[in-house]
């Protein structure tokens, strides 16, 4: 089994105020925010969590999807397992569990970012940007695959949802906070773009803006990609 480490919180005021608006530009251009297809979501389970909905904690979710057909495919197990992280680093899957803190349950979303590879790390503005915009996706197709487990526990609707990006830029290794279930598998890009986090933190390692040549370069690739 695989854990993610824990965040060593540090509080942010303003979520526009550090982005380049020119790969956010660039991100707005390929196009709105997937629209979900219950049709096009497999589930699978695990061990013995289909018929299991009693024990909230733990349960996970991955999350992977096919570039060509846009079909979805939701596993769902007790533990992540390191076979399941394959596509986590490789990919655009997203993790997601149940944990406790203090009494109170929460669902940890992780999205990997960027890692130790140049390229990537040019690109971990483009991949913040897509990944926020495409969460509430992710979070409809686990409502809908796991239905059977939140009609047993409703109240999870109104849990706290976390999401840990992780990132080897110190810019995008962070935690935010997007408030309950029900409110964050909503659509984020209506309203404020630029709104203030409830909460964010910065997430350790794995192992203001200009518009500087970077950024420029920055641009270019999230045009390329």
């Amino acid at each position: 089994m695989q854990s993610f480490p824990s965040a060593a919180i540090v509080m942010f005021s303003d979520r526009g105020s550090s982005y380049n608006p020119l790969v956010y530009q660039a991100v707005r251009l390929l196009g709105p925010p997937a629209r979900f297809e219950a049709s096009k979501l497999k589930v699978e389970f695990k061990g013995e969590e289909k018929n299991h909905y009693t024990r909230i904690v733990p349960r996970t979710y991955t999350l992977s999807h096919c570039d060509f057909t846009a079909n979805l495919t939701l596993t769902i197990s007790r533990l992540i397992h390191l076979d399941q992280l394959k596509g986590w680093y490789n990919k655009d899957d997203v993790v997601a569990q149940w944990i406790e803190v203090n009494g109170d349950v929460c669902l940890d979303v992780h999205c990997y970012v960027s890692g130790p590879n140049p390229i990537l790390d040019l690109a971990a503005e483009l991949r913040y940007h897509i990944f926020s915009k495409e969460l509430p996706l992710v979070l409809k197709a686990v409502l809908h695959g796991d239905s059977a487990f939140f009609s047993e526990h409703q109240e999870l609707m109104n849990a706290s949802v976390r999401v840990y990006f992780h990132s080897s830029s110190k810019k995008y290794n962070r935690v935010e906070n997007w408030g309950q279930l029900k409110d964050a598998a909503q659509d984020r890009q209506q309203g404020n773009q630029n709104q203030s986090l409830l909460a964010t933190e910065e997430v350790p390692h794995y192992d203001k803006n200009c518009r500087s040549p970077k950024s420029l370069f920055q641009a270019l690739i999230a045009f390329l990609l």
